[in-house]
């Protein structure tokens, strides 16, 4: 359900806060090896979150990307919305140019549901409860794994 570039986001947000701390920055470099993300890519991602305030960068022999002060209490919706629209899906999911709760489809009301229920997730959850949830769980040393994504259309 999110495109790949914020499941990237979220994925190296939550490997920074979780190696990085405020005064010792996290190297792309060793974040893209760890998260198994071209280097590149994830530097145009990492760049485009110190842009909008959740990382900060520095560069030099000590150099990388460290969060924000406030990112901790930041949710998840900010790091994804930098790159997906974070709103309601208001598309059809039986694709009928017309549904709404006036107009329903089969399916709208069981997936309304699951979309708002997506959507609380994003903007309840924070940077900051997850990794404590990590280091509980105690997987907190493991790469973080991918955030579910909507499928490829096919052509």
């Amino acid at each position: 359900m999110l495109s790949q570039t914020a499941d990237y986001a979220v994925r190296a947000v939550l490997g920074i806060a979780a190696r990085g701390s405020r005064d010792e920055a996290v190297r792309v470099a060793d974040l893209a090896k760890e998260l198994g993300i071209p280097q590149n890519y994830l530097s145009k991602i990492l760049h485009r979150l110190a842009q909008r305030g959740l990382l900060v960068s520095a560069r030099g022999r000590r150099g990388g990307f460290r969060l924000a002060a406030r990112a901790g209490s930041t949710p998840l919706a900010e790091v994804v919305g930098a790159f997906d629209v974070m709103e309601q899906r208001t598309y059809c999911l039986l694709g009928r140019p017309t549904c709404s709760d006036r107009r329903p489809c089969a399916a709208h009301a069981r997936w309304k549901r699951v979309s708002d229920h997506w959507l609380a997730f994003f903007r309840e959850t924070t940077i900051a409860e997850l990794i404590v949830q990590e280091e509980e769980a105690g997987v907190a040393e493991r790469p973080a794994t991918k955030v579910a994504r909507a499928p490829r259309e096919s052509r």
